[in-house]
């Protein structure tokens, strides 16, 4: 009776064993962390914040690497990076043209997205509401157009309209800056008054903290309906066929304006990224019935449970 118990015991201890390595084995040691690009942008951080709190309550492992649009994509090429949410469509054409070999598009995450020049109300009021409208005001404007971090898609657009002379603003230039720079001197010249014109885009809390409005009148470089843009995910080569489970996650995550809108506020409240994701999806859980059919745990359990669970629903 005694060897039966035994053996039964260490039958099912070897059975479980077994069980367990083959879960482990279905996610390769090199998928158990999933690493991250994020050129700084706000509206990246909430969907990075948002993939995160759910990875990591997978079992997953995350990392994500502050890198500027250019040096992500040289990165995802490398196979340093695996995924990259923010790919901004038409504005980053021209690396996905250059990296199209390297990359795997796995699917748009956003639609609804504006992305292109703005200036407070108050400008717009004065007779500032194209493109073409800007030259007439140089004075006012100081013959500069603030943009975001060095070597962007949207600067290098911007540079090359200038370039051509477009609209008149042959002798403008560009400043360049982080995001937070920007906006920083968007506050201090709607604070004075000034004229300021900028780069702006939505989902953003921006859109909230600002009264702007949106320039008609360049379609040529940020496409129709003011810069109307989709966000996709992008990867690098093959990583879906490599790690299928977080590309299955990946094909499932799909975000919405109100969502990274409410995210991103959270964020610029105090919490952290990850911090503002637990909150919008502990009242918010359905979204996950969606992300997570599919899914499993890095063990191989159910992976609605396991997210619910660390969520505490």
């Amino acid at each position: 009776m005694k060897n039966s118990r035994l053996q039964k015991t260490f039958f099912t201890a070897l059975a479980t064993a077994a069980i367990s390595s083959g879960a482990l084995a279905a996610v390769p040691e090199q998928c158990q962390t999933v690493t991250m690009t994020d050129p700084g942008w706000t509206d990246i951080g909430a969907t990075n914040g948002l993939a995160t709190t759910v990875l990591e309550a997978l079992g997953y492992k995350t990392d994500i690497k502050l890198l500027a649009v250019p040096i992500g994509f040289e990165s995802i090429k490398n196979g340093e990076i695996d995924v990259f949410l923010g790919n901004w469509m038409p504005a980053q054409t021209a690396f996905i043209d250059k990296y199209k070999s390297d990359l795997d598009v796995v699917r748009t995450n956003l639609t609804g997205v504006k992305f292109t020049l703005a200036v407070p109300k108050y400008v717009a009021d004065q007779g500032v509401k194209d493109f073409a409208d800007l030259a007439k005001h140089s004075k006012e404007f100081g013959e500069r157009i603030y943009g975001i971090g060095a070597g962007s898609p949207a600067n290098q657009n911007l540079m090359g309209m200038i370039e051509k002379d477009d609209f008149g603003l042959g002798e403008w230039r560009v400043v360049e800056s982080g995001e937070q720079a920007m906006l920083a001197q968007v506050a201090r010249a709607v604070k004075r008054d000034k004229f300021i014109v900028f780069l702006a885009w939505e989902p953003h809390p921006m859109n909230v903290n600002f009264d702007l409005q949106y320039l008609s009148g360049g379609d040529d470089y940020f496409g129709p309906n003011y810069g109307g843009a989709t966000i996709h995910t992008v990867t690098r080569k093959g990583y879906s066929q490599e790690c299928g489970n977080v590309g299955k996650l990946l094909q499932n995550m799909e975000f919405s304006l109100d969502m990274e809108n409410t995210v991103i506020s959270m964020t610029d409240e105090g919490m952290s990224a990850n911090e503002a994701a637990s909150t919008w999806l502990k009242k918010n859980p359905a979204v996950l019935d969606k992300w997570l059919d599919g899914v499993t745990t890095t063990s191989g359990q159910s992976g609605l449970s396991a997210v619910k669970n660390s969520l505490g629903l």
